[in-house]
C-alpha cells in the first residue's frame, strides 16, 4: 500500500489513469434501471483516491475542461443563433425562464440556510447537471480578495454539494417530467404524440437507427409490357406517382445495360430497375408488367452519405418541397440529426443551417444531391486541430478581459471564453463546413475524456476535505437540493404550457434541453411512444448549455 500510495504521490498522471479507471467502472454499474454515470462516477473515484493526498496540478484540470467547454459550444453553435430567430422565441424564453428560476433557486436556498460560495455553486451544479458550472465557479472562487486557504476550502465544497445533490437532479427529474409534468398540463402525452403527428404530416416519424429485417427501401426489375408504359419519358412515368416517390435507376434493353436519364423513351419489353419504398414496390408489376429476375441490372452502387446543409436558399424548406427539385431525383432521406439528437421527421420538417442529412440512393445521384445541398461530410480519423487550438486560445483571451460591477470584477473566465468561441467556430463550420472538422470518434474524447478528466482532478483535490465537508452540510442538503432541481421545472412547465400555450410534448422536450438532462427526454419519449419531444429539445438545450454555464460565476459574484 505504501508503494501505491508514493507511486500515485510522484507520478499524478497514473492517479488520473487510476481515477478514469475506476469512474467509468462505478458509473456503468445499474441497480435495476438507474446507474450513476461516468461524470458522477469518475467524481466519487476521484474523492476515493484522493484520501492519499495526491496533488495534481490545476492546470491539468483546466486543460481537458477548456477542451471539454469548447466541443460543447461547437456541438450547439449553430441551434444557438438559430435560437435567436422569430419562430424559436417561444422556446428560448421558456429557456430562460427555466434557468432564472434555477439560479434565484440557489441564491435564495443558499441564503436562507446559511451556505457558502462553494456549497451555493455545486448545489446549483447539481440539481441542474450542469457540471460545468464547477469549473467556472471554480475560477470566479480563485478570483476573489481571500486568503488561498480560504479559496481552498471554497472549492472543494463545490464537488461535495454538487455529488450529494447530483442524484436528486437526474434521477428525480428523470422521473418527474415524464410522469408529473403531463398531469401538471392535464395531459396525456400518448395522445398528444398522436394529434401532433397527424398536425405535423400524418405519417410516421424517421427511422430508427437500428437494423431491421424490414427494408423501407428497395429495388426491383420489372420488365415493361403494360401499354401506358410504353414510348414514355422516364420523367413522365416517375411523376405520376401521388404521394410517393419511385425513380427508374437503370434500363436493361436488347441485353444492353443503359443507365437512367429524364428524357429516355422507354419500349416495349425494357427491363427497368425501379427505387422505391417496400410498400409502392409491391404494387408496381400491375402497372408495369411482371417483375423478373436480373441481377446485373440491380447490381449498382448504393451510397449512404451524411451531408451537412449549408446553402441558404435551401434554408427553411420543407422535405416536400426539396423532394420536388430536379437534384433530389433518386435520392431518399435516411436520417435526420440535429445538434447530435436524432430528429423525426416528415413532410413538413423544415431544414435548418447545420442539419445533417443521412441520404441513401445511387452513387450518382447521392452525390449530385450533396454538391446541391452543401457539404458531404465523409468519414475521416482526421481532426483540424489549427481549428481547435486557435478556437480555445481566442476564446481565453475574449474570456480573460473583465469590467467591474459594484467594485467586483466580472469576467467570462479563460474557461467560458473557450465556450462562447466554440459557439462561434461551431457556427461558422455549419456555414463553410470545408474546414473546422471533428469527427464524431474524437468529439468523444474531447467531450466525455475531457470532462472526465476534469472532474478526476476535481475529486482528487476534494479527497482529503470531502467526507468532512459532507458532515457539515448535513442530509438537509439533499432536500434542499430536491426542491432548486424541482421548482425551477415546475415553473417552466406551466410557464410554457399556459403562457406561451406550447404543445406539452413541446414543452418536456424543451425542459429537458434547458435543464440540459438528455436522460429525461429519453424518458418523456418512452412515456409518449414518440421521438417528436425532441422537436422541443435543440434549442433550449443550446441555450441552456451556455446560460447555465455562465450563471457560475454570477452566483458567486451574488452570494459575494
Amino acid at each position: 500500500m505504501d508503494y501505491l500510495t508514493s507511486a500515485l504521490q510522484e507520478h499524478q498522471e497514473l492517479a488520473v489513469f487510476l481515477t478514469l479507471a475506476l469512474g467509468f467502472l462505478i458509473g456503468r454499474l445499474k441497480i435495476g434501471s438507474f446507474s450513476l454515470g461516468i461524470v458522477v462516477g469518475t467524481l466519487l473515484a476521484g474523492v476515493i483516491i484522493g484520501q492519499m493526498n495526491i496533488p495534481v496540478p490545476a492546470v491539468v484540470k483546466y486543460i481537458f475542461f477548456d477542451l471539454f467547454l469548447f466541443t460543447t459550444g461547437y456541438k450547439v453553435g449553430p441551434q444557438f443563433f438559430r435560437g435567436l430567430k422569430k419562430d424559436a422565441l417561444p422556446q428560448v424564453a421558456l429557456t430562460l425562464v427555466l434557468c432564472v428560476t434555477c439560479l434565484l433557486a440557489a441564491f435564495f436556498a443558499a441564503k436562507l440556510l446559511g451556505y457558502d460560495l462553494g456549497t451555493a455553486a455545486g448545489m446549483l451544479a447539481g440539481a441542474f447537471t450542469e457540471s460545468t458550472v464547477i469549473g467556472t465557479a471554480s475560477d470566479a472562487i480563485g478570483r476573489l480578495p481571500l486568503s488561498a486557504a480560504e479559496k481552498t476550502d471554497l472549492s472543494n465544497n463545490i464537488p461535495v454539494a454538487y455529488a450529494v445533490t447530483y442524484l436528486v437532479g437526474t434521477g428525480f427529474i428523470v422521473w418527474f417530467l415524464p410522469n408529473i409534468g403531463p398531469k401538471l398540463m392535464r395531459v396525456n402525452l400518448k395522445v398528444e404524440a398522436r394529434k401532433l403527428q397527424l398536425t405535423i404530416a400524418g405519417e410516421s416519424p424517421g427511422e430508427s437507427e437500428t437494423l431491421s429485417a424490414f427494408q423501407s427501401l428497395g429495388v426491383r426489375a420489372y420488365q415493361i409490357t403494360q401499354p401506358e408504359m410504353v414510348d414514355r419519358k422516364i420523367a413522365e412515368l416517375e411523376a405520376r406517382p401521388q404521394g410517393t416517390r419511385i425513380f427508374i435507376s437503370r434500363i436493361r434493353r436488347d441485353g444492353n445495360l443503359l443507365e437512367s436519364a429524364p428524357n429516355l423513351v422507354l419500349k416495349k419489353g425494357d427491363v427497368v430497375a425501379v427505387l422505391a419504398r417496400t410498400e409502392t414496390l409491391t404494387s408496381l408489376a400491375a402497372r408495369i408488367g411482371p417483375e423478373v429476375e436480373d441481377k446485373a441490372l440491380l447490381d449498382f452502387p448504393i451510397e449512404f452519405l451524411d451531408v451537412v446543409i449549408s446553402k441558404k436558399p435551401l434554408l427553411g424548406k420543407r422535405l416536400a418541397e426539396l423532394a420536388a427539385m430536379d437534384f433530389a431525383r433518386g435520392v431518399y432521406l435516411k436520417k435526420l440529426t440535429r445538434t447530435g439528437q436524432s430528429m423525426p421527421f416528415s413532410a413538413e420538417t423544415r431544414l435548418e443551417r447545420g442539419d445533417l442529412m443521412t441520404l441513401i440512393g445511387a452513387e450518382s445521384d447521392v452525390e449530385r444531391a450533396a454538391q446541391n445541398l452543401g457539404y458531404a461530410d465523409r468519414r475521416t480519423v482526421m481532426t483540424d486541430m489549427i481549428f481547435v487550438g486557435f478556437g480555445i486560445f481566442l476564446g481565453g483571451l475574449l474570456g480573460l478581459l473583465s469590467v467591474s460591477v459594484y467594485g467586483l470584477p466580472l469576467t467570462l473566465t479563460a474557461s467560458g471564453g473557450a465556450l462562447i468561441m466554440g459557439l462561434v467556430f461551431g457556427w461558422l463550420r455549419s456555414i463553410h463546413p470545408t474546414f473546422g472538422r471533428i469527427p464524431e470518434p474524437a468529439m468523444w474524447v474531447f467531450d466525455t475524456v475531457g470532462l472526465t478528466v476534469f472532474m478526476a482532478c476535481v475529486g482528487l483535490a476534494a479527497g482529503p476535505s470531502f467526507f468532512s465537508g459532507l458532515q457539515k452540510s448535513g442530509i438537509a442538503l439533499v432536500f434542499v437540493g430536491l426542491i432548486v432541481a424541482v421548482l425551477p421545472h415546475t415553473v417552466a412547465i406551466l410557464f410554457g404550457r399556459y403562457v406561451l400555450k406550447m404543445n406539452p410534448l413541446i414543452v418536456l422536450g424543451a425542459c429537458s434541453g434547458a435543464g440540459t438532462i438528455t436522460a429525461a427526454l429519453r424518458a418523456i419519449q418512452e412515456e409518449a411512444e414518440s421521438e417528436l419531444p425532441a422537436l422541443g429539445y435543440t434549442v433550449p438545450y443550446a441555450v441552456g448549455n451556455i446560460v447555465l454555464t455562465a450563471w457560475g460565476p454570477v452566483l458567486v459574484a451574488m452570494m459575494a
